[in-house]
């Protein structure tokens, strides 16, 4: 069964940092080119990075330079680190491949 998993969420001041992680099963995640996406209240959900299986990464201008998208290959992880976090960033982020969907985990930037 295909499943993504995503954690690492929270609560966390203006200029601070989170690592998302999103666990990846019944498939071999570096075969895919995994994305993150957001969604904050009342938005449409938006594309925030993606990584390529090749590991080549692409972002939003609005995150580029703050937000760095990795995968662990061994781990079948897909990571999302996020720095010099704004309160626009507040939103829930999810994990993609093809056709699947995580559940999404809570990012809330707020003093």
């Amino acid at each position: 069964q295909v499943q993504l998993v995503e954690s690492g969420g929270g609560l966390v001041q203006p200029g601070g940092s989170l690592r998302l992680s999103c666990a990846a099963s019944g498939f071999i995640s570096a075969d895919y080119t995994m994305t993150w996406y957001r969604q904050a209240p009342g938005k449409e959900r938006e594309w925030v990075a993606q990584i390529y299986g090749g590991g080549f990464p692409t972002y939003a201008d609005s995150v580029k330079g703050r937000f760095t998208v990795s995968r662990d290959n061994a781990k079948n992880a897909v990571y999302l680190d996020m720095g010099n976090l704004r309160t626009d960033d507040t939103a829930v982020y999810y994990c993609f491949r093809v056709g699947t969907w995580g559940q999404g985990t809570q990012v809330t930037v707020s003093s």
